[in-house]
């Protein structure tokens, strides 16, 4: 979503603040420049105002590209709104442009009439040949379609610091903190809790935190003193009504890594092992659980993505929760070991960071190109489930129920997320942890008639037997193995036994996880756009445009998709067309054909970014007719 007002109102000419009901900022500079701790900030400081809030952290895939490249720039992106915001918008309101190569790669996102804030000392002949210019756009009429800001932040970040005893490189540092401090100003935003931020992080040198604070009010006065045009003044954006609670903003990552130690808890289990290796975007997983050892999480860095998931698999062998995670070329090198998994059948919580490939692809940016290798990407026939995230906090629950359906039904789960889930970050109402589910594991531990992969009659679930259990004494491996002694055999016929009991436990968790509901609409109608993962929020908010202009359209996304919730396909056919946006070449598309035979149509997206509303609202219009009643959103 973008803001509707393009061009300065009456009042605003007026010199008078007009209140707004959402905005979109993104902060863009090079890798250096401190653009993720300036967006960061930002959006603590308007969380704190109240308001819904969606961002999107986007990150240079190099390393540490050559200085003023393209290829080196680092932006964050931020909606907010007193409405609500489901995604990290799609036409910028604002953008800071701290260097030529940050402005000619995302000008193109902003609407017309927005607002450029500049950095203009960095418009250096040099500068401006890297970012491929050949003139100097603040000087050839190139962003007449803007309100231009060209303010030698450089410079006045200097002034700030003056007198300070800061070297040049120490005060070339602070500039993010000045342009902060201006847009802070130019949507009403205090800026008392990142002063506080500041003096805790580099509490240790207080010329630093001195200097920082400076140059934040410094950027914050000159949006209170410089003469701008009346139209530029601070735009109020009131808070969002929300249910009452206590909220915090959370990233993917961090809901992600919650939920497996509330699943630990659910599953009455006293140890998780999650080893990893490092990958983006995956990496900030391990991170996030390396501080919760307090609640029984031991963190391993293996010396590779194999090493890893072995050692997974071994805590769960031993009687822990073995989760491993990585994205889609070291899901790709776990492949192996993921057989393994499903022939012991142990439960295990393998976690696909998506990104764009193939190979090392696009590594810093989203895509949802790992579905077929979640969901049959193994030799031999080896099914398991696959459950995927929608947002950011929805990853919370996700987890819970990954693990779940890891311990009742003894398998390895895949649970999905990517690059824009685990980075971004929104509101999140902190759950009141007596409500949160409670699945207790029973551990085998009666040696009477004991043999390793007989089942519950229910789940088909083999026991879990702790190693060390006196008369529980057994074995398991990748040979294949005798129905119930777990001896190995090369009986055809117990192979067949074997694989299709497997596959049957998978597909009768069908029966254990809720029907598929529609997310908004009716249970019939003209259109269903059907997704999965990321995709919500675009598609949420182009299916309520949509209703609203008349169109009869629902939003049916998908938590499951391996196995398929059981009532989809009748779901499916009570719609003339189904829609599938996804993030790839269509995958989500030919398993829903394959299943159910309903011609759905692809409707793909690969460039390494999510969905824009615009784009999937357009794609609805085109599909459907308008009715004179109107919708009913």
């Amino acid at each position: 979503m973008s803001s509707s007002s393009s061009v300065p109102g009456a009042a605003q000419a007026a010199g008078l603040s007009v209140p707004r009901e959402q905005a979109v900022v993104r902060f863009a500079g090079d890798s250096g420049d401190g653009m993720q701790i300036t967006g960061a900030r930002f959006a603590m400081e308007t969380a704190l105002a109240g308001s819904d809030l969606a961002t999107f952290p986007d990150f240079p895939a190099e390393i540490r590209a050559p200085i003023g490249t393209t290829f080196g720039v680092s932006a964050f992106q931020i909606h907010f709104g007193s409405v609500e915001v489901a995604t990290a918008g799609d036409d910028l309101d604002v953008l800071v442009a701290m260097n030529p190569a940050a402005l000619i790669t995302n000008i193109s996102d902003l609407r017309r009439g927005g607002i450029v804030i500049v950095d203009k000392g960095a418009f250096t002949e040099r500068n401006l040949t890297k970012a491929g210019y050949t003139a100097n756009p603040l000087e050839d009429g190139s962003l007449s379609d803007f309100t231009i800001l060209p303010l030698d932040i450089g410079r006045l970040t200097e002034a700030a610091v003056a007198g300070m005893g800061l070297t040049s490189k120490q005060t070339g540092r602070s500039r993010n903190m000045w342009a902060l401090g201006l847009v802070l100003w130019l949507y009403d935003r205090d800026r008392q809790v990142t002063i506080d931020w500041i003096t805790k992080k580099f509490g240790k040198d207080p010329a630093i935190v001195e200097a920082n604070v400076a140059v934040l009010n410094a950027g914050h006065a000159f949006g209170e003193t410089a003469e701008f045009p009346n139209f530029l003044r601070p735009v109020p954006i009131g808070p969002a009504p929300v249910e009452p609670g206590v909220y915090r903003t959370v990233s993917g990552t961090e809901a992600l890594a919650w939920g497996l130690v509330a699943g630990l808890r659910a599953a009455g289990l006293d140890r998780m092992v999650f080893a990893g290796y490092p990958i983006t975007p995956a990496s900030p997983i391990l991170h996030a659980l390396t501080g919760l050892r307090a609640h029984g999480v031991v963190t391993f860095q293996a010396e590779d993505e194999i090493a890893a998931i072995g050692a997974a698999i071994g805590a769960s062998f031993g009687g822990a929760l073995g989760v491993t995670s990585s994205s889609g070329p070291g899901i790709a090198l776990k492949t192996e070991a993921l057989g393994l998994a499903i022939a012991t059948e142990l439960p295990l919580i393998v976690i696909d960071s998506q990104r764009a490939g193939p190979s090392t692809g696009l590594p810093t940016k989203t895509e949802q190109s790992d579905l077929f290798q979640a969901v049959l990407g193994r030799n031999g026939d080896a099914p398991m489930p696959v459950i995927a995230a929608a947002t950011p906090s929805d990853a919370f629950e996700v987890a819970i129920e990954a693990v779940r359906l890891a311990t009742k039904y003894m398998t390895p789960v895949f649970l999905l997320t990517d690059g824009y889930l685990t980075n971004a970050a929104e509101p999140w109402r902190i759950p009141d942890v007596t409500t949160l589910p409670s699945f207790p594991v029973a551990f085998r531990t009666d040696p009477e008639g004991f043999q390793p992969f007989v089942r519950d009659p229910a789940t088909l679930a083999r026991p879990w037997a702790r190693p060390g259990t006196p008369g529980l004494e057994h074995r398991i491996g990748g040979i294949e193995r005798d129905a119930g002694s777990g001896n190995i055999s090369y009986d055809p016929d117990n192979h067949a036994r074997m694989t299709e009991t497997r596959a049957a436990k998978v597909a009768g968790i069908a029966a254990d996880i809720p029907e598929q509901a529609v997310a908004q609409g009716e249970e019939e109608g003209e259109l269903a756009v059907v997704g999965w993962g990321s995709t919500f929020g675009p598609i949420h908010m182009a299916v309520q445009r949509a209703r609203l202009a008349g169109r009869k359209v629902s939003h049916i996304h998908l938590r499951y998709i391996s196995p398929l919730p059981r009532n989809l396909g009748d779901l499916l056919r009570r719609f003339d067309r189904v829609l599938v946006p996804e993030m790839n070449n269509g995958q989500l598309v030919m398993l829903l054909r394959a299943a159910y035979l309903v011609p759905a149509e692809r409707f793909s997206q690969v460039n390494g970014k999510p969905f824009k509303v615009s784009t999937i609202l357009g794609a609805i219009l085109e599909r459907t007719r308008e009715h004179p009643t109107g919708g009913a959103a």
